[in-house]
């Protein structure tokens, strides 16, 4: 494969970037770094109903998140410009004329109401509900005279006679037929001059000169008459590829009743966007059996559409938790920090100027979090003890723990030993700990227990000692006062 590979992502902003056409970005975008070529993003915008620029911010957002660059496209020109379809219109009118010109293309003059009357009869006769090419003999003389007359017309292709089986191999599904004779006229120019689909997407891909259309297989019934308009402009056909969907594990569609459905969805549940691209890589296509771990390199590396499947791929939501927590256990503890306060300024238990200022801190909680969070969500309700002015006591590890004999005593002798340390250190706190059972009798058990729900509120906490030593001395010790203070005498 040469240089001159050109794939394009063309999203619709009528909503946000889903998770099944993320993973057809990053295919595109593995395919075009593994051949040296160049990715295009194209917005698709025009359903001007439904397709808004909060929607493009948050797509290019989203993109840009999974690491996905472009070549050409939204902020990077590229000379195939302009980007956005709503903006191209005289690109599609350019190439209407053409097709006008040479006579692959005629007005149809047919009303909706008539159109539809004619396919509820093909239907109900079980022949051909296809166009029956009404318009397509009419002559130049009842063509002015309708047309001056005002009445609106779409423009249909005119799809050769005798035009033979629409072949083409597909990169991933193989060789792909249709027959010609299923294709009706469809219409390439709305009646108010609007481009369809089929000749919009056509246009631009080929004066963009894209060589490769990967895409899911949705789009697998649009290919032959894309191919007709391509045939038809003359341009050259590109070799498409068309992925499998991404199934709920209910083996229907993947969709928002499985939970999240799209990238920020996923950014805000604490997923990491390499854990994530990793994850979506492997919905599909495979380095071999066996490996699960793949980074951006080796991913770009060993791309090819060869090795990916023709079957559906079931999202699996807890093979991703795994994956993430796998990435977040890679982390050094800087990293960790830095990828965990945004969540922690999100939730409100530090301002952004506290996490510069707090950032020795930060650095210290991080290796404690690693080991046991899946997703960064996790941190804040595993953290929020240690933000708080006070905590309010979880009645169960109150009756559990608390009012159990040897509790009180327990707190008491631990307010006097860890009051009595100079240095605060997870160390000095454990051998301090360490030494309320001897001096009292106590059962280590209760003590620990007693402690801990005293300071975090619960039963389940961090690390004990290391979680006294980030509250710090004086907080650590009011609570263990106000929990005894609860007990009574």
């Amino acid at each position: 494969m040469s240089d001159t590979v050109r794939v394009r992502f063309a999203p619709s902003p009528t909503g946000r970037l889903h998770i099944g056409g993320a993973r057809t970005a990053i295919y595109n975008w593995a395919f075009a770094r593994r051949h040296g070529g160049a990715l295009v993003l194209r917005i698709d915008d025009t359903d001007p109903e439904r397709s808004t620029e909060e929607n493009t911010r948050a797509i290019l957002s989203s993109l840009k998140w999974l690491g996905i660059d472009w070549d050409e496209g939204p902020e990077v020109d590229g000379g195939c410009g302009p980007y956005f379809q709503t903006q191209r219109t005289a690109t599609y009118t350019a190439a209407l004329t053409r097709l006008q010109e040479a006579g692959a293309v005629y007005p149809c003059f047919c009303s909706p109401e008539a159109l539809a009357v004619k396919r509820e009869a093909a239907r109900t006769a079980g022949g051909f509900s296809g166009y029956d090419r009404t318009c397509c003999d009419l002559d130049a003389p009842t063509i002015a005279a309708r047309t001056a007359a005002g009445k609106s017309h779409a423009w249909r292709l005119r799809v050769p006679d005798g035009r033979g089986d629409i072949v083409f191999t597909d990169a991933v599904r193989g060789e792909s037929v249709f027959r010609a004779d299923a294709m009706d006229d469809f219409v390439v120019a709305r009646s108010d001059g609007s481009p369809t689909y089929n000749f919009a997407t056509v246009v631009d891909d080929g004066e963009m000169e894209i060589t490769h259309v990967i895409r899911g297989d949705d789009h697998l019934s649009n290919t032959p008459r894309q191919i007709l308009v391509f045939e038809a402009l003359g341009m050259a056909v590109p070799t498409f590829a068309h992925l499998s969907m991404i199934w709920g594990p209910d083996g229907k569609r993947l969709s928002k009743r499985h939970g999240a459905a799209s990238v920020e969805d996923y950014r805000d549940l604490g997923y990491l966007p390499e854990a994530l691209v990793n994850y979506l890589a492997l919905l599909g296509w495979s380095l071999d059996d066996k490996t699960t771990m793949i980074d951006r390199d080796s991913l770009v590396a060993n791309f090819s559409l060869e090795r990916v499947s023709l079957n559906p791929a079931v999202f699996d939501a807890e093979k991703l938790d795994w994956m993430n927590g796998m990435y977040l256990r890679e982390l050094s503890p800087g990293e960790f920090a830095d990828r965990m306060a945004p969540h922690l300024v999100d939730a409100g238990l530090l301002s952004a100027e506290e996490v510069a200022e707090k950032q020795a801190w930060l650095l210290e909680l991080a290796p404690l979090l690693a080991e046991r969070v899946k997703r960064l969500d996790e941190v804040v309700p595993m953290v929020a003890f240690l933000f708080a002015d006070s905590v309010t006591i979880d009645e169960d590890a109150r009756v559990k723990v608390l009012e159990k004999e040897g509790a009180a005593a327990a707190l008491d002798a631990t307010h006097e030993a860890l009051g009595a340390l100079a240095d605060f250190s997870p160390t000095a706190i454990e051998a301090a700990l360490r030494s309320v059972p001897e001096s009292t009798g106590i059962k280590a058990k209760i003590v620990f227990q007693s402690v801990r729900v005293a300071v975090t509120g619960s039963t389940v906490s961090l690390p004990l000692f290391e979680s006294l030593s980030l509250l710090g001395k004086d907080r650590s010790l009011e609570r263990i006062q106000a929990a005894r203070s609860s007990l009574g005498d």
